[in-house]
This record gives structure tokens, C-alpha cells and sequence, in this order.
């Protein structure tokens, strides 16, 4: 058990710890806005695979990776600096599509009540007319 809490921990502070870099320290014009939503961590420590959510279109996205891949060394030098680990974890990124997908959703919910509640209209006379008027 002690082994999963730590992990979990270094999962927690891998993630703060990136996402102020990507605040204030990182400053690669092709790095747009990235919001890290996630990181895992092997068992052994030795691997960590950030979760990045990334708004723009498809070539905004693109381009944000590359950024992202091209300062993994200055990543991972400041991650085991920061954390103070006796090895700092292998880091890989991949993109987090959860919030387009809730997006997607929460327009899919405002649809079908857009469409119930046109129903509710006709169905109760056509919305605001009363009656003996």
C-alpha cells in the first residue's frame, strides 16, 4: 500500500510541477494552450506519461506536441530537480481528448432539451397564450 500512495504522490507533484513550467517557464511559440489533465507512473517509478488536454484545431495540436517533445530534456532535468528523486522518471506525453469529448456531450444534452422542451410547447398550445382572451 505504502508503494501506491507513493506513487500517487509523485503522480500529484509531476503534474503541479508541469503545469507551472508550462505557465511561466516553457516558452516554445508552438506550445499553445496546454492544460495537463493527468500523469501516470509506473510501479517502478522509471516511466511517467503526462496527460496534456490542448485547445486549437488539429495542426495546433500538432504543433503543441512537438514543442512539448522537444523540451522533454528540460522537463525531466527540472521534474528531478524539483522532486529530488534518486531517478527521475522517463516522460512521454499523450493528448487527452476527455474534455472534447465532455464538450461534445454537454452539446448532445443541450440538443435533446432544446428538442423536449419544443415538444412540451406544442404539445401544451404553443407557449404563453392563455386562455379566454
Amino acid at each position: 500500500m505504502s508503494t501506491q500512495l507513493r506513487v500517487e504522490k509523485l503522480q500529484e507533484l509531476i503534474k503541479q510541477e508541469m503545469s507551472k513550467m508550462l505557465l511561466r517557464e516553457i516558452k516554445d511559440p508552438r506550445i499553445g494552450f496546454v492544460t495537463v489533465t493527468d500523469v501516470e507512473v509506473t510501479g517502478d517509478l522509471r516511466e511517467a506519461k503526462i496527460y496534456v488536454s490542448i485547445m486549437g484545431g488539429e495542426e495546433q495540436i500538432q504543433s503543441s506536441l512537438e514543442g512539448l517533445k522537444s523540451a522533454l530534456g528540460f522537463i525531466r532535468r527540472e521534474i528531478g530537480r524539483r522532486i529530488r528523486l534518486r531517478f527521475t522518471p522517463e516522460i512521454s506525453f499523450a493528448l487527452d481528448n476527455s474534455l472534447d469529448y465532455g464538450e461534445h456531450i454537454q452539446k448532445i444534452l443541450l440538443k435533446i432539451e432544446k428538442e423536449r422542451d419544443s415538444v412540451d410547447n406544442n404539445v401544451t398550445g404553443g407557449g404563453g397564450e392563455t386562455a379566454g382572451g
